[in-house]
């Protein structure tokens, strides 16, 4: 893989990318509950890579809220009433109908096969709360394309967001979710 020799803007190709929400029950119930994982479906961004620089807006990505869907093998009511729930009592995406991640620095290492361990800083707008994100992936740059592979969690607290609780409590998703992604973006001409 050949190292870019100066920034190169990418655009995010949703349709060959991955990126799922995994959140974790817990209370006296969860062995009978499931972890469930989410799927985003709709999103887009840009990526700005140079390997020997430390610059803003080296990525914006924008996520439609109501594009988010349960992966895991379940029965369509079940998967249905999920997701009406997370919309309209968790997420509120009709108030908050979308998620923008603003990456404005970067730390970049090379590693011995060619690719990159990136650490990235921003801005992550979620249900109207602006907080600071990290991000960490490894980014392969290939002629035209460029790979991400990694991930980041957070608190639903720390941005408003109620975590899902059924029977008095007895069994809800835990405040931490872990979020990954596997990104392939191309180069913009």
């Amino acid at each position: 893989m050949s190292s870019p020799k100066t920034s190169i803007a990418y655009a995010i190709d949703a349709g060959s990318s991955r990126f799922t929400v995994q959140a974790f029950a817990s209370g006296i119930l969860s062995a009978m509950g499931h972890n469930p994982t989410i799927g985003i479906r709709d999103f887009s961004g840009e990526v700005t890579f140079d390997a020997g620089a430390l610059h803003s807006d080296c990525l914006r990505v924008s996520i439609k809220m109501n594009s988010l869907s349960v992966l895991d093998d379940i029965s369509d009511k079940d998967r249905l009433e999920i997701e009406r729930r997370m919309n309209d009592q968790v997420l509120e995406v009709a108030k908050y109908p979308e998620a923008v991640y603003k990456g404005s620095e970067v730390s970049i290492s090379p590693l011995e096969d060619g690719d990159y361990s990136v650490v990235l800083n921003g801005m992550l707008n979620f249900h109207g709360v602006s907080s600071m994100q990290s991000i960490t992936a490894r980014v392969a740059v290939s002629g035209s394309i460029l790979k991400a592979a990694g991930g980041f969690t957070l608190k639903q607290s720390h941005y408003g967001v109620r975590p899902v609780s059924v029977a008095g409590g007895a069994l809800r998703i835990k405040d931490e979710l872990r979020f990954s992604f596997e990104i392939v973006a191309r180069q913009r001409e």
